[in-house]
């Protein structure tokens, strides 16, 4: 797979998971957040699980197991407080504190794997900012759900990085996206069922939020981006996946009567602009120590 493509289906990902957002929010409606992670996550696992047959066999190291280890580690933690978070936030703006992570996850590049952006990358992750905050019109007040997403914002950011060290040294991405869904499934819906609402009934009631979430935004959407991320730095990754925002205003616009102004629309066309040069640029990352 090229750069180019890399890119292209990041975007694909990023729409998935912006118009993914709306059933995330209505889903609390039905299901706690620990019993709607874990069961979409559950949903997704299944879902690639079988795929994991037609993957070369990998020696089963300690380095990779504690690579693998971490990865799902992260992933679980920061699917969990972006769930928690629809309780207190709209679809706009947990959209946009998502979109933080485009920044810190050069930051957590650096200080982790020794990665230094290029001047291209850096300024189209920074327009990428500057367009999301134009697009949720700013936070007009910070509350206990938005600290929430920005939790989840950090956490993504680790994970984009460590997701990518993974796929790029191990390959295999299917096992590694079963083991991110599955383990989160196996460490949240106990929760769900000991002090959440989970039962037949809800999982019933849910069902519509269930399949979106499952299979589009989990199963397809992460498996895009683990698959995509051997080709890509976790930065040049970041960029892309922010166009997450513009989707998620625009399905919250649809379908959550979420009114966008004019500024807002002014930030969604700087995102889009930021995100379409970068992904036909040749722009590249670079190792720390080298020109940009």
């Amino acid at each position: 797979m090229s750069k180019l493509h890399a890119n292209l289906v990041l975007l694909v990902a990023a729409a998935l998971w912006g118009f993914g957002n709306i059933p995330q929010k209505t889903i609390l409606d039905h299901l706690d957040p620990l019993s709607a992670v874990g069961m979409r996550c559950l949903i997704g696992g299944l879902m690639v699980l079988p795929l994991i047959v037609t993957e070369p066999r990998q020696p089963a190291g300690g380095l990779y197991r504690a690579s693998l280890a971490r990865v799902s580690a992260l992933f679980a933690v920061s699917i969990v407080f972006q769930q928690i978070g629809y309780l207190g936030t709209s679809v706009t703006n947990a959209s946009f504190l998502i979109s933080t992570s485009t920044v810190m996850t050069p930051i957590a590049a650096r200080l982790l794997i020794g990665e230094r952006l290029t001047t291209t990358v850096g300024l189209a992750a920074g327009l990428s900012v500057l367009g999301a905050l134009l697009l949720s019109v700013g936070i007009a007040s910070f509350n206990r759900g938005d600290a929430a997403i920005m939790l989840s914002a950090v956490c993504f950011a680790l994970w984009m990085v460590e997701l990518g060290r993974h796929a790029q040294t191990y390959g295999r991405p299917f096992t590694a996206m079963a083991a991110q869904c599955l383990g989160a499934a196996v460490v949240t819906l106990p929760f769900g069922l000991l002090h959440g609402n989970l039962s037949p009934a809800t999982v019933i009631d849910a069902w519509p939020q269930l399949l979106v979430l499952g299979v589009f935004s989990t199963a397809v959407g992460f498996s895009i981006q683990t698959v995509a991320q051997r080709f890509t730095s976790a930065s040049h990754a970041a960029v892309m996946v922010s166009a997450e925002s513009v989707f998620g205003a625009l399905g919250a616009a649809l379908f959550l009567a979420e009114r966008t102004s004019s500024a807002g629309v002014l930030g969604a066309t700087i995102m889009l602009g930021a995100i379409l040069y970068l992904a036909t640029s040749g722009g590249k990352t670079a190792k720390a120590g080298a020109g940009g």
